[in-house]
This record gives C-alpha cells, structure tokens and sequence, in this order.
C-alpha cells in the first residue's frame, strides 16, 4: 500500500501531496524486531553508566578483630568490611566498568528506521510543510503556522532537510516542539511524537533514499 503525506503551507492549507517510495516505505518492509532492537540500540547507548559501589579492597575499615575466637557463643562471621555488616563492602553490586553499549549494522538500522516512518504514515501521524524562508528568528510565525495547520496541542518533531538558523530558533522556543535534521532521525524521537511534520525538503530526502 501507498501512503500519501499531504503538504501544508503555511495557512494551513493543503497546497499538494507526497507519494512516500512504495519499494521502502511499505508494510512488507516493516520489520518490527529490527526497531525494537534499534530502539534498544539508542536507549541503552545513551546510558550513563555512574552507578558504582564500593568493591572489596575499597571500603576503609579497622582490621581489628570484633571480639574473641572462642567463649562469646557467636559464629566467626568476619571484620567490619563483610557484606552482611553495615558499612561494609557490596556483593554484586553495580560497578561503572558495566559496559551497555549495543552495535547493529548500517543497513539494519536504515530497514528499521523505514518501518518506523511507515508506521507513523499508516496511522496519519506524518504532514508536510512548505519550506519556511524566514529572513529573521520569528518564534510568533511559526507558532502561527503550526496553529493554522492545526497542530499546536501535540508533541511535534520537525524534521528539517538541513540546519536553518533562523527556524531553528524560532522552534527551539516552542515547548512542546523538537526539532532535527534528515541525517540525525532515530527512533526515540520519531516514536516519541504525536505528529513528526517533515519539511517539504526534507520529505523529498527520505523518499529519495
């Protein structure tokens, strides 16, 4: 099947549609274990392994023996650092060495990230938009703009075809709106957004691919 995304322009009008490239964008292509794994991929990359315990040979405590060998009635369970006692050393517990980084290979990641532009197109949640020339950073357009297309209560991700400095600036003061280049698309914040609103540029880039 087809998806057509249609193409705003900036009264909200629709002023033309898009064909999305049936031979990659399609339902046969989706391959759901592959954009779990890639989601995967990213969340676990992204983490910031600082979790870390004090091991052993770390916790700084007195060598002293506790109380005698014999005649006090209690078991030989060890000095001030065992793992059972307060302020001692953890067993098992996190160390900062852990490493979670995941690998999945360029092409893998490209049939993944397809399928989840289709599945975005398969429940109406991609528009197009007219590319915006703003000759300064207007915050009041573009939030306009997003009004008139009807948009201003959902969690958005632009999608632009390259760095613009101008819109960049006017969205980056929009709360609830995030903005990204062609080349940086992931899964996280495609998934993430109620509606990802591809520049008209942008939408020719991906279909080109």
């Amino acid at each position: 099947m087809a998806y057509s995304i249609d193409i705003y322009d900036k009264n909200g009008k629709v002023v033309s549609k898009v064909d999305l490239n049936e031979s990659v964008y399609a339902d046969d292509c989706i391959n759901e274990s592959l954009i779990h794994e890639y989601y995967l991929l990213q969340t676990s990359n992204a983490r910031n392994n600082i979790a870390c315990v004090k091991g052993r040979g770390e916790v700084a405590v007195s060598g002293k023996k506790l109380y005698k060998q014999k005649g006090t009635g209690n078991a030989r369970s060890g000095g001030k650092d065992s793992p059972t006692r307060k302020g001692g050393w953890v067993a098992f517990g996190p160390r900062w060495e852990n490493n979670w980084e995941k690998g999945m290979n360029k092409k893998a990641r490209k049939i993944a990230l397809n399928g989840i532009i289709t599945l975005k197109a398969k429940e109406n949640s991609i528009v197009g938009l007219k590319d915006l020339n703003l000759e300064a950073p207007k915050t009041k357009e573009v939030v306009d703009v997003i009004r008139n297309i009807g948009l201003q209560d959902k969690k958005l991700l632009v999608v632009l075809d390259k760095k613009n400095d101008n819109l960049t600036k006017s969205l980056r003061n929009i709360s609830n709106v995030k903005y990204i280049t062609v080349g940086y698309l992931n899964p996280f914040d495609v998934m993430g957004a109620s509606k990802v609103v591809f520049m008209e540029s942008a939408l020719q880039l991906i279909n080109e691919k």
